[in-house]
């Protein structure tokens, strides 16, 4: 796809998808809208254009870093949930985005293979059960102001746009480590709270950290296929994303986590 087509793309995808769980989020519950965008709508889109432009080796290896991306994503999620509940949604993400960048230096120092995937899960699951519970504040407003989707749509545009004109200069390790950060879970985290209160930005974090399980299997077939077969590794990846997503979704709703 050349630069064009791809910035088109970007422009259409992101605002459609962060609408799209806006909307889910205000019918359906916040939890659900953050389930929704834990689909990598944006990092598998990087990892094709990688594989189509760098080769498959260089995608592959950049998948195995998304994947260990995911544990970077749950940090981001913690830091932002334990921070709403004593601070307000500007500190919330800054504390947030520091724990993602602290993770992802971290993480910079391991090499990132398929093989991480049981380690991904194990703190998936650590970090559902570290969430906070939701405390809401009285006062939170439930009626959205006709600037408010807009906003939302166009605040994720830009950040989409900006991080992924820099990814490609990084090299395939850091790029795939940057390329998970949770961009529509961050605005949507930051809204809902300014709009709902922390607890609708805590249950839209805990909806995407139940997302990541299937964002972690998507890399983890990505990774393991790429070099094999470019369609052959996203078309497994994706059916294999898919089930994952629905078996998430159907134990949050047993259990309460969506």
């Amino acid at each position: 796809m050349n630069p064009a087509g791809a910035l088109a793309l970007k422009l259409v995808l992101t605002p459609v998808l962060i609408g799209a769980a806006s909307l889910a989020g205000r019918r359906w519950g916040s939890a659900l809208s953050g389930w929704l965008v834990g689909i990598p709508f944006t990092s598998a889109p990087i990892a094709l254009f990688l594989a189509l432009e760098s080769g498959p080796s260089f995608a592959a290896t950049a998948s195995a870093a998304i994947m260990a991306g995911a544990i970077s994503q749950a940090v981001f999620c913690l830091a932002f949930a334990w921070t709403a509940r004593r601070a307000g949604w500007p500190q919330s993400l800054v504390a947030a985005t520091t724990g993602f960048a602290v993770a992802t230096l971290a993480l910079s120092f391991v090499a990132p293979v398929a093989g991480a995937f049981v380690v991904v899960i194990i703190v998936l699951v650590v970090s559902l059960f570290l969430m906070p519970a939701e405390s809401p504040r009285p006062g939170t407003q439930s009626t959205f102001p006709r600037w408010d989707l807009p906003a939302r749509m166009l605040v994720a545009t830009a950040f989409v746009v900006a991080l992924t004109a820099a990814a490609p200069r990084l090299g395939p390790r850091l790029a795939g480590l940057i390329a998970p950060f949770p961009i529509y879970g961050a605005v949507l985290a930051a809204f809902a709270y300014r709009m709902q209160g922390p607890a609708a930005s805590i249950a839209v974090l805990r909806g995407l950290l139940l997302g990541l399980f299937a964002f972690a299997c998507f890399f983890a077939v990505l990774s393991t296929l790429l070099e094999r077969d470019i369609a052959l590794a996203f078309a497994a990846a994706i059916l294999a994303a898919a089930i994952v997503q629905s078996g998430a979704l159907v134990v949050g709703r047993r259990y309460g986590l969506a």
